[in-house]
């Protein structure tokens, strides 16, 4: 038996008491309120909202220990909002703001929260809200204090362990990127005798003379269907794509293809827009066995090159470096195919791209398993966390 269920049985044999919020907390909603244009600038205090916090800016509304439990979002939520306030803080009319009376530990309350299934106190479809008049019928286990602060002790050390542990698991995600990162614009430098290969074997030549650029159709999303002729739309290659691509996301009818301009196998599929000039020219290899329709504001460059090879060489720094004096534009920056012709690349023996490539194939399937693998951990570790906090705060009520 725990030291928590021993304090329990001791102090509650008969079971746990439960009362409403209205009865145990109280409520500071009367305070909160719009924040005005004039103070919504870069300040130190924290501003809440229905999405916790949402900026910091000058001015308080509220000074001292408090919980916020969102009023409206979505209504598919099980577990609504709660975040826990200390201190000065700004809080908008999205959020209630509630406090523990005497008997009741802020903490404690807080962690009770995040188990609660606020789904049977919404009201409204779309955008779900939780009225006052709903929020205070929620109730809330009462245990002497002392119990309370042994839970409040125990989940607040699983909580630093969890963040340290994703923190461990971040941080050997990010040293693999960097080590890949390195590896992979040493290689296609050329910079330094790391290959088998003498420098002199290296031919330095423009984009536009190992291949052409062929500007893509128009292609909206609106168009697209749950089947037929393969697309690739510019805005994937941002969100969607990486090194190289086999299958699409997303097709078109196929009657309306016939004027689409289409990427064969080995083409580059490249995106020549973007909101930052790291993104313009982001570049997948289309490795099909069928043709694909491409989007405007993309490029395919055919070319005579391995295409994973030329794919990789697209994220090096190298050509990061030299595309940039070719990008135009203020807010929606481009670079045209014209300008991309001008971009120098190393160009070794066939032989020696393909082993290039198979050494950052693997080094990429290195880093993406990790990639892969971190969220899985670190929602497995949440699921424990949870499991272990639900089992925590379960007791048996008072008849």
């Amino acid at each position: 038996m725990s030291r928590i269920d021993e304090l329990i049985a001791e102090h509650c044999p008969d079971g746990v008491e439960f009362h409403p919020i209205e009865k145990v907390c109280s409520i500071a909603n009367n305070k909160r309120k719009p924040i005005k244009s004039s103070l919504r600038i870069p300040g130190k205090i924290p501003y809440y909202g229905a999405n916790n916090i949402q900026g910091y800016v000058e001015g308080y509304t509220h000074q001292g220990d408090y919980i916020l439990i969102a009023e409206d979002g979505s209504a598919s939520l099980n577990n609504y909002s709660v975040q826990h306030a200390n201190g000065k803080f700004w809080a908008n009319n999205h959020v209630h703001v509630i406090q523990g009376k005497d008997e009741l530990n802020n903490r404690f309350l807080f962690y009770w929260l995040g188990t609660i299934n606020f789904r049977p106190f919404l009201s409204g479809a779309g955008r779900a809200k939780l009225t006052k008049a709903k929020m205070i019928e929620i109730k809330i286990p009462i245990l002497p204090l002392e119990v309370q602060w042994e839970v409040v002790k125990v989940l607040d050390t699983f909580t630093e362990l969890e963040a340290a542990l994703e923190m461990e698991l971040e941080a050997e995600l990010e040293a693999r990127r960097r080590q890949y990162q390195y590896y992979r614009d040493m290689l296609l430098s050329f910079d330094r005798d790391k290959s088998e290969i003498s420098k002199q074997e290296v031919m330095w030549v423009t984009l536009g003379e190992v291949g052409k650029f062929i500007r893509g159709s128009g292609i909206q999303k609106s168009d697209f269907t749950a089947s037929g002729i393969g697309c690739i739309h510019y805005g994937q290659i941002h969100t969607y794509y990486r090194i190289w691509a086999e299958i699409t996301k997303s097709f078109i009818d196929e009657n309306t293809t016939a004027s689409l301009r289409k990427a064969c196998a080995g083409d580059l599929v490249i995106a020549t827009t973007s909101e930052n000039d790291k993104d313009v020219a982001k570049a997948v290899a289309w490795l099909g066995s069928e043709e694909v329709a491409i989007s405007g504001d993309a490029y395919i460059f055919r070319h005579t090159l391995n295409p994973k090879y030329i794919s990789y060489f697209f994220q090096t720094n190298l050509f990061q470096l030299q595309k940039k004096s070719y990008i135009t534009g203020a807010k929606v920056k481009r670079i045209s195919g014209k300008n991309l012709a001008r971009v120098n690349i190393p160009v070794p023996p066939m032989e020696e791209q393909v082993r290039i490539v198979a050494i950052l194939d693997r080094f990429d399937a290195l880093v993406n398993d990790i990639a892969i693998g971190l969220p899985a951990e670190i929602k497995a570790r949440r699921k424990q966390y949870e499991h272990y906090r639900d089992r925590l705060l379960t007791f048996r009520q008072a008849v």
